[in-house]
């Protein structure tokens, strides 16, 4: 009787199938001319406009797709729509002869918001309840376009470039927080990341050996480091932070060397330095010192939910 109750229950779990994933209300949705200014939106289901998570993937700013969106069920599910931006990369961007490369994924996001922003009345959000997430490059586009000036333009004859790029607050994971090579290297005495971000990028050029030229090259970058920092825009008046490193393992400490410097908890301890001296409102997350809601994800909806 057992085996036979067994067999009959591993038969019903073998008929199961999981969720299907959530497919967007509109797909590829234009905000630019280039193939990869496209945007996914998937709208919650409400009567009312809901809260917007515009959410940035990562990859470096060199991979990566808008089809990974994460935690979209639990999102929607909480009556939150999401919008998940696609943008051009580092390569093209060089291709394009952008400079530095990094402006085109910076802007391409802006640009992005403020077509979702004009379209809010038609997509039924409301703009001013925007909250934007994303994960290591997409995580730093998002910081960087809460931290920096609005990048909207009131005296523009376009509607679009009107619109705000600023959000109510963000909510990211792994987080880089400075692309100043003198400064994260002195922060982490292992860090790498940033030299392509400044067009040192090259076919077999390892990321050691792209930052290595843009520490050599400082000087002339200078204005664009300071420019597309974050950490360079920290001031009074900026919207919440929210910065999450979940898979921290070493101590958060300056000058101790990290397993994944990229991605290290150090960025954000930091950051959050920098964002208590000028009197921004910040969380920092990391399982050695867990913040009050100990996820993005919970974070966002604890703050779409005042």
């Amino acid at each position: 009787m057992l085996r036979a109750t067994v067999f009959l229950a591993a038969l019903s779990l073998l008929g199961q199938t999981s969720a299907p994933k959530p497919t967007p209300a509109i797909q590829n949705m234009p905000y630019g001319t280039h193939p990869k200014q496209k945007i996914d939106f998937y709208k919650a289901a409400s009567d009312r406009p809901t809260p917007l998570v515009v959410f940035i993937h990562g990859g470096g700013w060199t991979g990566g797709t808008k089809s990974n969106v994460a935690n979209l069920e639990k999102l929607l599910g909480a009556g939150i729509s999401v919008a998940s931006v696609e943008y051009r990369f580092i390569q093209e961007a060089m291709e394009m002869g952008i400079q530095p490369p990094v402006k085109a994924p910076l802007y391409d996001a802006g640009r992005a918001v403020q077509t979702l922003r004009a379209k809010a009345a038609e997509l039924n959000f409301d703009k001013d309840r925007v909250a934007y997430m994303g994960g290591s490059a997409g995580a730093c586009t998002s910081l960087w376009l809460a931290l920096h000036d609005d990048l909207a333009d009131p005296t523009s004859s376009d509607p679009i470039a009107r619109e705000s790029t600023k959000p109510m607050f963000i909510a990211v994971t792994g987080a880089q927080t400075s692309l100043d090579p003198l400064q994260t290297r002195g922060w982490i005495p292992n860090m790498a990341y940033a030299g392509h971000a400044f067009g040192f990028r090259a076919e077999g050029r390892t990321r050691p050996e792209e930052f290595q030229l843009v520490i050599e090259n400082r000087d002339q970058v200078l204005h664009w480091v300071r420019e597309y920092s974050p950490y360079e825009h920290a001031s009074k008046g900026d919207p919440a932070i929210y910065l999450d490193y979940p898979n921290q393992k070493e101590p958060v400490e300056n000058g101790i060397a990290q397993k994944d410097p990229t991605h290290s908890a150090i960025l954000g301890l930091n950051m959050a330095w920098r964002l208590q001296q000028v009197g921004v409102e910040v969380h920092l997350n990391y399982p050695a010192k867990p913040a009050a809601q100990t996820s993005a994800l919970d974070y966002v909806i604890s703050r779409f939910g005042k």
